[in-house]
């Protein structure tokens, strides 16, 4: 094989070229095996998206919880959430408790 031959040819000119070895060697570097590799930031990324859901799930839940506080400000209110709720009676009261098949949780 002739040496000329070998540098006039385009890509074995890119084979050879110092430069190019560098740049294959830091985009694989910094691809595959850094701290904070691409892989590292696309675990990271899914992360952050399962706490933003967390987030405005409790942050939902947050403000059904003030909604509830301040329905129960209101003594006939707590009475109401009592019985629901607690099945709290009355001295004289006596309490049913029907419950369908469908209702019931497994």
């Amino acid at each position: 094989m002739n040496f000329k031959n070998v540098k006039n040819n385009k890509y074995s000119r890119l084979l050879i070229n110092k430069y190019v070895w560098v740049g294959l060697f830091f985009v694989i570097w910094m691809t595959f095996l850094d701290t904070n590799s691409l892989l590292v930031h696309y675990e990271l990324n899914d992360e952050i998206d399962k706490l933003e859901t967390r987030k405005t799930y409790y942050q939902n839940e947050l403000k059904s919880d003030k909604k509830q506080i301040r329905s129960l400000q209101e003594p006939f209110q707590i009475e109401k959430y009592a019985r629901e709720i607690f099945y709290m009676k009355k001295p004289d009261e006596d309490i049913f408790i029907i419950e369908f098949e469908d209702s019931l949780k497994n």
